[in-house]
């Protein structure tokens, strides 16, 4: 199941970088720009997954969203808002480190660490995981298309 994962979530990098180089889209401006657009979508995300509202998830999400979760499960971005809205993925807190962020035409790699304290469905716990997330520019905004999360190991 973890390589099906794993080979859906480069499927789908490589699915968006095809997407980027046909269409000729680019972000505007310089290299340097376009990655600090990016940073700033994922961080209005980190701050939408700690107080999530449907008008601010949905500005970030792409609707094609695949999300494969360090578990197993795939969320689309009605599950994904869905199970942040009801509480069944609460995020109390959010740190993000060692982010790297790389921008080619219209779709940006971005892997960081998301270490948080969780309260899902009421359940408080501690989270660390690797993330890759695929981002694209769409209508002149930068939306989360696909993300795959790995757990670090204890």
């Amino acid at each position: 199941m973890f390589k099906q994962i794993i080979l859906a979530a480069a499927a789908a990098v490589t699915l968006a970088s095809l997407a980027g180089c046909a269409t000729g889209a680019a972000a505007t401006g310089s290299s340097a720009s376009a990655e600090q657009a990016v940073a700033a979508a994922a961080e209005k995300l980190r701050v939408a997954m700690i107080d999530p509202t449907p008008a601010a998830l949905t500005a970030l999400v792409a609707d094609d969203l695949s999300y494969g979760h360090s578990g197993g499960r795939v969320d689309t971005k009605d599950s994904f808002i869905g199970d942040l809205i009801a509480g069944k993925s609460d995020f109390v807190t959010i740190a993000i480190t060692d982010q790297t962020i790389k921008v080619v035409g219209n779709t940006a790699i971005v892997r960081h660490t998301l270490t948080a304290d969780t309260n899902d469905s009421g359940k408080p716990g501690k989270v660390q995981i690797k993330i890759l997330g695929v981002w694209q520019l769409q209508g002149g905004q930068w939306k989360l298309l696909a993300r795959q999360a790995v757990r670090v190991a204890a």
